[in-house]
């Protein structure tokens, strides 16, 4: 069995993979990285949250030029996640404008980004279209 570990900390695998976002518990206001206080409020008192696994697309750019070794195009993306805002490329889709459109529903995807030599896959995520 390979064993998988998520790319980001805040990926969470399993039979139901999910986001987790840090949650300020004044305002509400959420996070993906480590916060020492809240952007939106100061407070400093933080919940783990489950992140809803579909959303919308409200932004996206197609990407045409890349670093070295990434392939292009892809979509990079802003998916609100019912109010918690989510970066993410679209996976699962032709790059181009007539298959990426503003208020596209997606949904929450993994998929293998690499496996080391001990067998242990890194796993990252992504959002596809729904069908």
């Amino acid at each position: 069995m390979t064993t998988q570990i998520p790319l980001v900390d805040y990926l969470v695998l399993g039979d139901k993979p999910h986001l987790v976002a840090n949650e300020c518990t004044s305002c509400g206001a959420r996070f993906f990285d480590r916060r020492n206080a809240c952007a939106g409020c100061g407070g400093r008192d933080f919940i783990k949250a489950a992140v809803q696994t579909e959303g919308e697309v409200r932004a996206f750019t197609i990407v045409s030029f890349a670093a070295p070794g990434i392939p292009v195009p892809f979509v990079a993306a802003v998916v609100d996640c019912e109010g918690t805002s989510v970066r993410a490329n679209l996976v699962n889709v032709t790059p181009d404008p007539e298959h990426v459109t503003l208020g596209m529903k997606v949904r929450l995807a993994t998929y293998p980004m690499g496996t080391d030599e001990a067998g242990t896959e890194a796993v990252g995520f992504g959002f596809e279209p729904l069908p």
